[in-house]
């Protein structure tokens, strides 16, 4: 459909080791569109997320997360 990005917002941590990595913890992915396949880049506690949708953005992981809980 050629949707330019999307996030995976893993708030509980429920996604598989495979996809979150070990240990379990809470996640979100920001998927950019590039050569019409999706890099996923993951952004955990602290870090800051980076997206080409919102270059502005200054928001950490965690700040995410304490808005949700």
């Amino acid at each position: 459909m050629g949707i330019p990005e999307y996030w995976i917002v893993d708030y509980a941590a429920l996604g598989g080791r495979d996809f979150i990595g070990y240990p379990k913890q809470p996640t979100i992915f920001v998927c950019e569109l590039i050569d019409r396949e999706y890099v996923k880049t993951m952004f955990r506690g602290n870090n800051l997320i980076k997206s080409p949708t919102f270059p502005q953005l200054n928001l950490t992981a965690q700040q995410v997360f304490d808005s949700v809980l």
